[in-house]
Parts: C-alpha cells; structure tokens; sequence
C-alpha cells in the first residue's frame, strides 16, 4: 500500500494505491485515464494519511481491492497542503511519457 500526493497541470491529488511503484506502467495507464499524463508523485507515511483522514481513509480502504488499484483520497489541494508537513514527504518521483 502506497499514499502519495500527485501533482499535475490541475493541481493536487492524495491517492492511495496497492501500485508496488509509482511509475509502474499499468498504475501510470491509470492517472493517463483520470486525464494525468505527466505528474510529480511525493509519497507521504500511510500511516500518517490514515490518522489526518481516519473515516474518510477507512471508507476508501473498503473499496481499494488487494493488488493494482487506485482511489483518490482528497482532490482539494488547500487541504493536502495543511495536512502534511513537507518533512513529512519523500522523495519527488517525476513522470513524463516518452
């Protein structure tokens, strides 16, 4: 399991996946459909999404099938950004088809 926040040309998004990388083919195929083409990926504790977004997280879990799957979390970008410390964020994953 992997959160992360995803940015692209219309903002923030906290995702939770089952993805094992964030550059995985089929999970990038998956952004492309949700129009994300290009994207800089931070990947944050999943334990620390878990508690900021304690019902909203379990609920998204129900639904989040065991292997190669991906559900949005939050797409309010103000939000994100106030849950998160940037010393909570790992390393910038950059994506950008061939």
């Amino acid at each position: 399991m992997k959160s992360a926040i995803i940015f692209s040309g219309t903002g923030p998004i906290l995702i939770l996946t089952t993805y094992e990388s964030l550059t995985n083919p089929a999970f990038v195929k998956k952004l492309a459909a949700k129009g994300i083409n290009k994207f800089v990926a931070i990947e944050l504790p999943v334990e620390k999404v878990k508690s900021v977004y304690a019902g909203t997280f379990d609920i998204i879990m129900e639904d989040l099938h065991q292997t190669d799957d991906l559900r949005v979390l939050d797409y309010n970008g103000h939000n994100i950004f106030n849950a998160f410390s940037v010393k909570e964020w790992g390393p910038a994953i950059r994506f950008e088809p061939d």
